[in-house]
């Protein structure tokens, strides 16, 4: 789910953040299977400086993060056949002490064990013809999904164990997030306070831009194949992500199969939600839990983001106005956050 950067239509601000006219620098590039963007704004920024630091930022989160690969950490644990405590990195640690978190608040919805159910509905290089998988192969998958049951983390002492020697990780759905709050940091150490940083999407922002105007992101409407704006956004020191299942699914049988599935049943999502947008403090927490908001739905989702005071966003299909209509919703601390009526 793309969520687009708004220039034409931003309000202009009083004052002047800068003594003099501030510097630009726009990054971009490939990275954790997707494209980033970087727009920060100083003055004395060393351009070719920074963009190495975060050349540097990046590789060091695939290496640790990348499920893409084989030598990354998490894929070294994933293979291991290991069920002793293994020590890990301090950001390793830190993800997945995070997806606990909202694995634990969302019931069991994110998961970052979800592998095998993932392999099971084909979203990888799934074929036209092949069958929908029967409920003894989902029960079968299921054994090995569950973090809670099958994920050991010490923190104390930076070790991370798994009950089953079979049992790997998947940080798709949380490790974009870490990776741009990773370079949010690069950009402050380097003296940079506003700066916008987009990985496949997901986002943080900090401060205004070189007009002295606020960040302004706009929320695509679920439409396959096109970039209408639903929402535009001002954001300031938020992170912001956004989960859809109108881009990623197939169609067997006339039953519509989203890549969104839930763990606690093993199969992919059937509510009418259909895309999910929350901020956070940072990128990896909205990161995670649009992901897990998407997999409850809006009624569900609701009523945990209003337990958990969590600013979120949710579009969902109206059955009763066609295929185009939406109905949306958002959690009082969604309102909060942005002064939405």
């Amino acid at each position: 789910m793309r969520l687009l950067p708004v220039l034409a239509v931003a309000t202009l601000v009083s004052g002047c953040l800068f003594d003099k006219e501030p510097e630009v620098v726009r990054l971009s590039g490939e990275t954790m299977g997707t494209t980033f963007n970087i727009t920060a704004i100083g003055t004395d920024v060393d351009e070719t400086a920074l963009g190495s630091a975060v050349e540097e930022t990046l590789a060091d989160v695939n290496a640790k993060m990348s499920n893409w690969d084989p030598n990354s950490e998490v894929s070294t644990f994933s293979a291991s056949s290991s069920t002793e405590p293994t020590e890990v990195s301090e950001e390793f640690a830190l993800v997945i002490g995070a997806a606990n978190d909202v694995h634990d608040k969302s019931g069991g919805t994110f998961d970052v064990t979800l592998g095998p159910l993932i392999e099971l509905w084909g979203f990888g290089p799934r074929k036209p013809e092949d069958p929908v998988p029967s409920d003894a192969e989902i029960q079968a998958a299921l054994q090995s999904v569950g973090q809670e049951r099958l994920l050991t983390l010490d923190s104390d002492n930076g070790t991370l164990a798994k009950s089953d020697a079979d049992v790997g990780i998947n940080l798709s759905a949380i490790a974009k997030g870490y990776g741009i709050d990773a370079v949010a940091a690069t950009l402050r150490d380097a003296g940079i306070e506003n700066y916008m940083v987009e990985i496949g999407g997901d986002l943080v922002t900090m401060g205004q831009n070189d007009k002295g105007e606020a960040w302004r992101i706009g929320i695509e409407k679920p439409e396959a194949g096109a970039q209408n704006l639903q929402l535009v956004v001002e954001l300031d020191n938020l992170g912001m992500a956004t989960s859809g299942d109108y881009k990623n699914f197939f169609e067997q049988d006339g039953v519509r199969y989203s890549h969104i599935i839930d763990p606690t049943t093993g199969r992919p999502i059937t509510h009418r939600t259909t895309s999910v947008t929350v901020l956070a403090e940072n990128a990896m927490m909205a990161d995670a839990w649009a992901t897990a908001m998407l997999a409850l739905g809006q009624d569900k989702g609701l009523e945990l983001a209003e337990e958990h005071k969590l600013a979120v966003y949710f579009i969902s299909r109206d059955v009763t106005g066609g295929d185009d209509a939406y109905i949306t919703v958002h959690s009082t601390a969604f309102k909060d956050a942005l002064g939405t009526n």
